[in-house]
């Protein structure tokens, strides 16, 4: 079925319950989960970073159910934004608004609910924590719009994925260290690499509709920013395990990290914008295999 003849069905019969849960699901990704474990990785290296190995559960609990629901949100507030341009792009034109599946009002209103939420589990912890949330709230209502003033729009989006980092810090300890603040930082660089490569997949659409991002601020040295990147992101974390005194298994996982980003830039090497999104799609792994080795390194080294 093409895209005209989706919005025309869709104009011309009322959906049913399952019609419009199933429009509700595909907006917020549910099919999609990438994006939900990009966002929890960090969070959930902060939270044992913080919890010297042992975070409570309860917390552990809050923040994956919160990621789950703020991913989600800021996907509806995404779609929303986008909802003119998605049309327009081959990999975005079958996504609900694009195709008249839901509307924009029912859109915003999923975010309202979502991120209300979001911000309920939030209220179980501490008041510092929760005058966080705020923040976290501001960069995930503002990132989607952010394409349309800036070639760095990834810069934004990493600082909403990684905000988890230093609420995570705040929660456990009531304070952000100094290694909190790094390990936020190393967040937003990774957050560059991947969601750049993700950007190359659609860097042709985007010039042509006038979105702007890194893929198309690099240009020609986006594979050589994007390696700059990782460099830069493997130094971080190396800095964060020197400052918590954490030991080879730590150090190993970062390694290992550091073979997994070599294995992105030989998917990339030619542009080719399949190879690019499953060189966005591996930073999952990435982001598996340094939360292993922290954990055995709390659990072994010693």
């Amino acid at each position: 079925m093409t895209q005209p003849e989706i919005k025309l069905r869709f104009n011309l019969q009322p959906l049913s319950l399952r019609e419009r849960l199933f429009g509700y699901a595909i907006l917020v990704r549910l099919n999609r989960p990438i994006g939900i474990l990009l966002l929890l990785w960090p969070a959930l290296w902060a939270l044992w970073m913080a919890g010297d190995g042992q975070p409570r559960w309860d917390v552990v609990l809050i923040f994956i159910l919160g990621v789950a629901l703020m991913r989600s949100a800021g996907c509806a507030i995404n779609d929303y934004a986008d909802r003119d341009i998605d049309g327009k792009v081959a990999r975005t034109r079958h996504r609900p608004l694009a195709v008249g599946l839901i509307s924009p009002k029912e859109a915003l209103a999923l975010f309202v609910v979502l991120s209300l939420a979001a911000f309920g589990l939030v209220l179980m912890l501490d008041w510092k924590t929760v005058a966080m949330s705020f923040v976290a709230l501001a960069l995930a209502a503002f990132y989607p719009f952010m394409k349309r003033f800036t070639h760095l729009p990834q810069l934004v989006l990493g600082m909403a994925f990684g905000w988890a980092v230093p609420m995570a810090f705040m929660a456990l300890t009531g304070a952000v260290s100094d290694a909190g603040w790094l390990l936020y930082i190393g967040a937003i660089v990774w957050a560059l690499i991947y969601d750049t490569e993700y950007a190359m997949v659609d860097r042709e659409d985007d010039i042509k509709i006038g979105v702007k991002s890194t893929a198309i601020l690099f240009g020609q040295y986006d594979r050589l920013m994007i390696g700059l990147l990782q460099l830069t992101m493997l130094a971080l974390l190396v800095m964060v395990g020197s400052k918590l005194e954490l030991g080879l298994y730590y150090q190993l996982g970062v390694l290992a990290g550091g073979g997994m980003f070599l294995r992105q830039q030989v998917m990339i090497r030619k542009r080719e914008p399949k190879r690019c999104f499953e060189a966005f799609l591996n930073n999952n792994g990435f982001g598996m295999i340094i939360f292993v080795g922290l954990v055995l390194d709390y659990l072994l080294a010693g």
